[in-house]
């Protein structure tokens, strides 16, 4: 059996063509569109440094600059400087730059526990790029960040900080702690190559943590994380993972239903003219409207959310939950996409990725931003562990005279992914969209 037989056997790729409700709500000026999708085995295409995250990128004139990899402490992993930036006149040129040809930007140092600045260890997650600014040189880079205990210890005056107490396990064995993440915003104003930190878009703080006995998922204490944030309107809106408690922790009355109902992939947003100084000017979902404060419990989004009926359950144990969005505009659809990985056991593992879509443009109207279809299956891999799926433009004269990215794309593009086991970040196929059923 030659080698392209032998990966469309072995990856069982369960979904070749999925129609999926691109649902528009009433008020909606959008036609209603009926998406199809069909994905080609292609050559594998493996990107040549370090992701563990979304791929944070931009135009910058005519060059695409990506912003891949992790910066800042990290007592349990290892602090790291392997945040970098490459360029390419295409995203398949850039994706294949050398490892020793990426770039270290300037970014700003970690600073002392109970000093004000930046803690702990970043990733930049998407990129928003100012459209007042005509040089396209002005960035707002959406980041991860993760905290323990021991970078960001508990502050009575703030409440900002975790205690270690009771805390729970992390991904590297009975002595590692588990982290907390938190989304941040930075700004650029030379195009990447150096960095401010403007603070903190959304965090979840200690009283919502889920500590021993019953967090055992070796994955985050809680915490908001994992985000992909576009623009729609006068807001950035940002969708991300929720793993905290919704209420109060207390492990008397811990109730994993009570857990489950809180998380999944959220939304909140904050007006774009707030990125300089974003602390404390997001807001969160709360299942009517964009009303919950940037550090309290919103809700999730519904159509996104495993039912316990099937298998869906509380991130702090084993749950199954959908999390690792990533999002882009869909002009040939007139269409947001979502992707999304799915896990299924303790330490982040599965071996799914799954799609959705939302046909409202202004995200901004109604409950428009939480209209995503039900998830479908796009690609498994049974035995291997997904993380960070995404969509990326290719060098077509189309990708490149449209100045496509990962938040924008066309009929075509790239579906890349992490296989966490192996730590490669790659694509070994095409995804083509189809307004209704395939030709």
């Amino acid at each position: 059996m030659n080698n392209y037989k032998l990966r469309k056997a072995s990856f069982l790729l369960l979904v070749l063509a999925v129609v999926a409700g691109c649902r528009q709500s009433s008020t909606s000026t959008e036609s209603e569109n009926t998406p199809t999708f069909r994905l080609t085995p292609t050559e594998k295409f493996t990107f040549n440094s370090f992701v563990d995250c979304n791929m944070a990128e931009a135009w910058i004139g005519d060059t695409l600059r990506i912003f891949p990899g992790k910066y800042g402490e990290d007592p349990v992993w290892g602090d790291a400087l392997e945040l970098k930036y490459a360029n390419g006149l295409n995203a398949d040129e850039v994706f294949l730059t050398p490892r020793e040809k990426f770039v270290s930007p300037i970014m700003p140092p970690n600073t002392k526990p109970g000093t004000n600045g930046l803690h702990g260890a970043v990733w930049f997650e998407t990129v928003y790029q100012d459209t007042t600014d005509t040089t396209g040189k002005t960035l707002f880079g959406i980041y991860h960040n993760e905290n323990y205990p021991e970078t960001l210890p508990y502050d009575d005056a703030t409440g900002i900080g975790y205690k270690n107490i009771n805390w729970p396990q992390g991904l590297r064995g009975p002595k590692s702690a588990a982290a907390v993440c938190r989304i941040g915003v930075m700004k650029s104003l030379d195009g990447g190559k150096s960095w401010n930190n403007r603070g903190i878009f959304i965090e979840d703080l200690q009283p919502r943590m889920i500590l021993l006995p019953h967090n055992k998922s070796k994955t985050f204490a809680g915490g908001v994380g994992d985000p992909s944030a576009v623009a729609s309107g006068d807001y950035l809106y940002l969708f991300y993972g929720e793993y905290s408690y919704p209420v109060a922790y207390d492990s008397t009355t811990y109730n994993e239903d009570t857990e489950w109902s809180g998380q999944c992939i959220s939304v909140a947003r904050i007006k774009l003219n707030d990125l300089n100084h974003p602390e404390g000017k997001a807001s969160r979902w709360n299942g009517n409207g964009f009303s919950a404060a940037d550090n309290a419990a919103g809700s999730p989004i519904p159509s996104l959310q495993i039912p316990r009926a099937e298998g869906g359950g509380a991130a702090s144990i084993k749950g199954q939950y959908h999390w690792g969005p990533s999002v882009s505009w869909n002009y040939y659809l007139n269409c947001w996409v979502m992707l999304m990985g799915k896990v299924e056991d303790y330490s982040w593992r599965g071996s799914s990725i799954y799609i959705s879509f939302n046909g409202n443009r202004d995200l901004g109207t109604g409950d428009n931003a939480i209209q995503w279809s039900k998830p479908q299956l796009l690609l498994t891999k049974p035995g291997r562990v997904l993380w960070y799926p995404a969509l990326q433009p290719m060098n077509t004269p189309e990708d490149v005279a449209n100045k496509n990215t990962c938040l924008k794309l066309g009929k075509k593009a790239r579906l890349f992914v992490k296989d966490s086991e192996a730590n490669e970040y790659s694509s070994e196929y095409v995804i083509e969209f189809f307004r209704g059923s395939q030709p």
